[in-house]
């Protein structure tokens, strides 16, 4: 009996689990500051363990709408794009992750809420919601989506198709479209490794590009994806330092 009220103790308080999965989240200084020193961490640790590198860094410095798209083959990817940001954008940067991963247990709730400002999105229901969430904060300036339209972690490394979501996303709405490629992350911390090794990670930023004028149907939405899915084939290409 002692034994299980000391354990209760340290249980996490289940309304505030349940409010960091709820989203959008309301302003809250105490999470805000948790964040804020964690990624000052996280930063020098990056530059220190994994000598972390970004080309192009002046291409993420406006406060026009942006949406990030990036190959995706690690969980160092999302902490390497918010950590090309500037600290005050931390609150406004919503890295799109799925909700059936990482808003189940509470350990990864926390995580991704309150490390990452993750924003939960439903890859098989509710998907309309969740595009609609994210037009809705890409129509004001300063916010920031990061979007990873291979779905899920390559196991390879190797830089898969992009779905279709992100034409759905972009398409017909005046957003700065920012391709990226990270380089280093797969070697650092594949899928399935417990920790990261030392490799080298560089995130190289692309030309931004804007689908204001294209149709809001299936055929450009394919067409942006495939557009967007080989320019940052082309990033990481043109950058090989292999």
């Amino acid at each position: 009996m002692i034994q299980a009220q000391h354990t209760s103790g340290f249980a996490p308080d289940p309304a505030f689990v349940t409010k960091l999965r709820r989203f959008p989240r309301e302003p809250d200084k105490f999470v805000y500051g948790i964040r804020a020193v964690l990624a000052v961490i996280i930063r020098g640790l990056l530059r220190v363990y994994n000598r972390f590198e970004i080309v192009g860094l002046e291409r993420l410095r406006t406060n026009r709408p942006l949406v990030i798209v990036a190959n995706h083959s690690s969980h160092l990817d999302t902490i390497c794009l918010l950590a090309a940001l500037p600290l005050r954008k931390l609150h406004r940067a919503f890295p799109v992750a799925a909700a059936d991963y990482f808003f189940q247990s509470v350990a990864r709730t926390w995580l991704a809420a309150v490390v990452v400002n993750a924003l939960p999105f439903g890859r098989k229901l509710h998907v309309r919601r969740g595009l609609s969430i994210c037009a809705g904060l890409i129509s004001e300036p300063g916010n920031v989506l990061i979007i990873f339209p291979e779905g899920t972690r390559s196991i390879s490394g190797q830089t898969q198709q992009f779905k279709s979501g992100i034409g759905a996303l972009v398409a017909g709405r005046d957003a700065t479209v920012i391709p990226c490629y990270l380089d280093g992350t797969f070697r650092a911390w594949p899928k399935g490794r417990r920790l990261p090794r030392p490799a080298k990670i560089r995130l190289i930023v692309g030309e931004p590009r804007n689908y204001v004028s294209f149709r809001t149907d299936k055929h450009d939405f394919c067409a942006i994806a495939s557009e967007l899915n080989q320019t940052v084939r082309r990033l990481g290409n043109e950058n090989d330092t292999h």
